[in-house]
């Protein structure tokens, strides 16, 4: 059988656990292409969301281009991740949390849903304050009225998700889409020198607080509640029973999915870091005292070397990036509540929880940037507790069947991990000794 004997028009449904492809008629050509094409662009906005802003511009703003090949190393090393834990849906119609329910100790699952849960409070922390600082540079809005807004809207998105996968899917796109065209203008508006672009390439350390950013942007890349996502997505999205070649053609499809849209996510977390590095070297050699090295300094910034149409692009785009990315954190939410626990809460009531962390901060003045920075730190340390089960299902065949990882994949895969871990280590050292 092959993807077209099974691949379905998609339907209205009010199951988040049947919003596969259903019908009678296949899809060929084009039609297949659109069909399957998805997942990884939902997951691509937890790439792309307010936590990758602070990191990328204070990286920018103090290290210049010096940190863009740990940005490109971010962004590779989540390919062959989200590509594991979309495999993992289609090859088992289960997701990674009911697979570590299912084949793990019950003392080893309960932990594991303990930190995934402070891990979404850490996300929607940032994606909240994202929000809110948008707001706030758009309309004035105060920070927490802001986050109230935020955080709002965003559960208004999550309806879509009860209707049916693709309305979700193209909202959360668009915002996606809105996002690129945002940084596609900044980055012609600002200028950068090519030279010194490439060179920030070249793998250097720049001290302590080079390690700190650095460990913030991969946690602001490879995001521990989307690697719980991805398999969610792709778990009953099409029919469950087919056969092993429609399911490796399905695999094929997934892989052009996340090659497009990690991709596109990589060159937005380059071109951010690049205009904050811009941006502020301008402003350095203009004789003009630059702003804090912060999210509202970038802003202030782009106005002045720029003009006020991109400042008025980077703010739109963090608005889209913490409108989407909350609401594609509180769906990981459910995802991991209702695979580790075979229990879910009302998305409202998980709503107001996970909002919790954010209007906290916001309320106590705490600055914006500093707290989503730090809020990365921490999803860095998260990575580990989703990515090491993953890796060690994959490569059972007791588990994926004929679909079992190829013994070079799982070696990539763990060296991600160790990497992660190993960098984990080295910041707490770091951090320990002052």
């Amino acid at each position: 059988m092959t993807a077209n004997a099974f691949l379905r028009v998609s339907r209205r449904t009010t199951s988040p656990r049947n919003v596969g492809l259903v019908g009678q008629r296949p899809n060929p050509g084009r039609r297949r292409l659109i069909a399957v094409i998805g997942p990884a662009f939902v997951v691509a906005i937890a790439y792309v969301d307010p936590g990758n802003f602070a990191t990328n511009v204070q990286a920018g703003a103090d290290y210049g281009y010096t940190l863009l090949w740990v940005v490109l190393a971010a962004n590779l090393m989540a390919m062959p991740v989200q590509y594991l834990s979309a495999k993992v849906g289609i090859a088992t119609g289960r997701n990674l949390a009911e697979l570590c329910r299912d084949r793990l100790p019950r003392p080893v699952t309960w932990g594991l849903w303990v930190q995934a849960e402070v891990v979404a409070m850490a996300t929607d922390l940032a994606e909240l304050v994202g929000g809110a600082l948008a707001l706030q540079l758009l309309f004035g809005i105060p920070l927490l009225a802001g986050g109230l807004i935020t955080g709002a809207v965003s559960l208004c998105l999550l309806v879509l998700q009860t209707r049916g996968f693709r309305g979700f899917e193209l909202a959360v796109a668009g915002l996606f889409g809105v996002i690129v065209v945002g940084f596609l203008y900044q980055a012609v508006a600002v200028g950068a020198p090519a030279a010194a672009v490439a060179a920030g390439f070249v793998p250097s350390l720049p001290g302590s607080g080079g390690l700190l950013l650095a460990a913030g942007i991969i946690g602001a890349t490879v995001m521990p509640h989307v690697i719980y996502l991805h398999s969610a997505l792709t778990q009953d999205r099409f029919a469950p029973a087919t056969d092993v070649p429609g399911r490796r053609a399905l695999l094929r499809l997934q892989r052009l999915d996340i090659a497009l849209a990690m991709g596109i996510a990589g060159l937005i977390n380059i071109s951010m870091l690049v205009v904050a590095a811009s941006a502020f070297t301008q402003g350095r050699l203009g004789n003009v005292a630059a702003p804090d090295a912060n999210i509202g300094g970038l802003h202030e910034l782009l106005g002045r070397v720029s003009g006020q149409p991109a400042a008025l692009a980077f703010a739109l785009a963090l608005l889209a990036s913490g409108l989407a990315a909350s609401s594609v954190g509180t769906y990981a939410g459910q995802v991991v509540m209702q695979g580790f626990l075979a229990r879910s809460v009302p998305v409202v009531g998980r709503r107001l929880l996970t909002l919790s962390p954010g209007l906290l901060v916001l309320a106590g003045g705490i600055d914006p940037t500093t707290a989503l920075v730090y809020s990365q730190v921490l999803l860095s340390f998260g990575i580990p507790f989703a990515l090491v089960p993953l890796v060690l299902l994959t490569r059972r065949s007791d588990v994926m069947g004929s679909m079992v990882n190829r013994r070079s994949l799982t070696m990539l895969c763990g060296a991600v991990a160790s990497i992660i871990t190993l960098l984990n280590v080295v910041l707490v050292g770091a951090v320990l000794t002052g």
